[in-house]
């Protein structure tokens, strides 16, 4: 299996489509356990935790869902979903009012819930690209899902990660510095971010960055032969 986390969540997704809940979960398990889960890989393991009766557990990443997406439209009723199945009906009745207020037309002139599904699609339309071989396609697909939904940081993650591979160096960075704000502690971007940076010849800004991937994840194996290279360079 590809241990990528926007593979795991789409073979993730496959597999609740499927029919097969516990192979869902058993998959974004492992993804959350090392602390790579984004909103949308939360949401769907609440789901598929709904799904097999585990409703304690499914409120609690919807929950994750939605502190890292306040905005989730999907997260909210599902939320609310679960809610009224433990008995919390006024709680419930507030997730289910906030997940109305938050599917109004937004800037995008969509209902909010339309775009996030656009802006999902266009991912997928990129990952089809990038199968096929066309990296120039597939930016121009993340790049109009990423206008849609900025707030996804998944999206713009693998934006940055196509960037990077096509020597668009300036432009991974500014995109990974975005992903960072938003998801400071997910050390996979400090990591892209620092080889942008280092890229660029901005030494200071990777070794800082990759000091950081490596405060988030020391048993991570990158970081360190990363910052040894950055000490041979003078870094």
């Amino acid at each position: 299996m590809d241990a990528r986390p926007d593979h795991l969540v789409r073979a993730a997704r496959e597999r609740f489509e499927a029919g097969d809940p516990h192979g869902t979960i058993h998959l974004l398990t492992e993804l959350v356990q090392r602390g790579q889960a984004f909103a949308d890989a939360h949401n769907l393991l609440g789901l598929a935790l709904a799904m097999v009766g585990r409703r304690e557990d499914a409120l609690r990443e919807l929950d994750a869902a939605l502190r890292l997406n306040p905005r989730y439209v999907d997260a909210h009723l599902n939320r609310a979903i679960v809610l009224s199945d433990l008995g919390q009906g006024d709680e419930a009745a507030q997730a289910f009012t906030r997940a109305q207020e938050l599917g109004a037309v937004d800037h995008t002139g969509f209902p909010a819930p339309v775009a996030s599904q656009l802006a999902n699609l266009h991912a997928d339309l990129a990952e089809a690209y990038v199968e096929a071989g066309s990296a120039k396609q597939a930016i121009a697909q993340l790049e109009t899902a990423a206008q849609l939904r900025p707030e996804f940081a998944d999206l713009r993650y693998r934006l940055a990660r196509l960037y990077l591979e096509e020597g668009r160096h300036e432009r991974a960075r500014l995109e990974l510095e975005g992903v960072v704000a938003l998801r400071p502690r997910f050390a996979d971007p400090w990591i892209a971010l620092g080889m942008a940076r280092y890229l660029l010849k901005d030494l200071p800004g990777a070794r800082k960055a990759w000091e950081e991937a490596r405060r988030l994840a020391p048993n991570d194996p990158r970081s360190g032969p990363y910052l040894a290279l950055l000490a041979r360079v003078g870094g």
